[in-house]
């Protein structure tokens, strides 16, 4: 027998509705996330080509040690909501332009 869930239909069953559950709570979040968070977007974009790219990598033999991605990866998010938590408090604000009267 294997040492994942088992065959037992109950768990394997439960076990992907606790998931799917989980996934959804999380795809709310990062919704919101990604609406307040200009950057996080193409941080997600170019984590997932690192990622692409390790699994080619891999494939050809070259191993890249796992805390080294987990780095690379956690660098890139951080990075990108980092530059946009920046940019959001260094952007001037909109101010409401004042009436132009004209004296004739």
């Amino acid at each position: 027998m294997s040492r994942g869930r088992g065959h037992n239909p109950l768990v394997v069953f439960s076990s992907n509705i606790f998931a799917i559950m989980g996934l959804r709570s999380l795809y709310t979040v990062l919704s919101k996330a990604a609406q307040d968070l200009e950057y996080l977007e193409p941080a997600v974009a170019v984590v997932l080509g690192f990622i692409g790219t390790k699994m080619i990598a891999e494939y050809g033999g070259y191993l890249m040690p796992t805390p080294v991605a987990l780095g690379v990866v956690a660098t890139l998010l951080s990075g990108g909501i980092g530059l946009s938590v920046y940019k959001r408090e260094n952007e001037p604000e909109d101010e409401p332009e004042d009436e132009i009267i004209s004296s004739d």
